[in-house]
């Protein structure tokens, strides 16, 4: 997909909305790498985010698991999935499941949720898409355990980035793959 596609160009400023500053200076984008090796624990080097903000010039289209890498940054399981987002949210006339965007959030904000088999869970809100496991029953997620994400979904499973339990190395986890949330909502 080409760096300068609607669809990347969204990607982009959906990043800068999220690390709250315009991404235009070599330092801007030394921070960006920090950010997303901090949040995803995946190396995308300021130099490739260089070419892909068009600062320098490089290939038009960047590699898809780069762009992978960016999706997750913001909360998504891939790019797939960030793309099927924005189709989503431009379409006028599409109905689409409840849903919470982290970005909507308040720090401190209290979000239950639930999922089969008698899964519950109530995540606090950090700030900058982190979370703080709060309360947890039934559930591998533990009381303490840190994680990021950027969109809950309800009815779709909910993707978890940089889930820290414990004095282990943080992971990707999936809540509610089969079947997905069954309850969602801000307490």
């Amino acid at each position: 997909m080409e760096n300068t596609s609607p669809e990347i160009s969204e990607l982009k400023q959906l990043i800068e909305e999220n690390v709250k500053r315009k991404i235009k200076t070599s330092a801007d984008f030394d921070f960006l790498s920090g950010a997303i090796w901090d949040r995803t624990h995946e190396i995308v080097s300021a130099s490739t985010l260089k070419r892909i903000w068009g600062y320098v010039d490089g290939p038009i289209s960047a590699r898809q698991s780069t762009l992978d890498i960016l999706s997750q940054f913001l909360g998504f399981k891939n790019l797939d999935g960030f793309l099927e987002h924005i189709k989503q949210e431009s379409g006028s006339d599409h109905v689409t499941n409840q849903h919470l965007k982290t970005e909507d959030l308040e720090i401190g904000d209290h979000v239950y949720v639930s999922w089969e088999p008698n899964r519950r869970c109530t995540f606090r809100y950090l700030g900058d898409f982190h979370f703080i496991v709060e309360q947890a029953e039934n559930s591998k997620l533990k009381v303490g355990n840190t994680f990021n994400c950027g969109l809950f979904i309800l009815g779709e499973p909910l993707y978890l980035n940089h889930l820290i339990q414990d004095d282990n190395p943080p992971v990707a986890f999936v809540v509610g793959n089969k079947g997905g949330l069954c309850e969602l909502e801000i307490i």
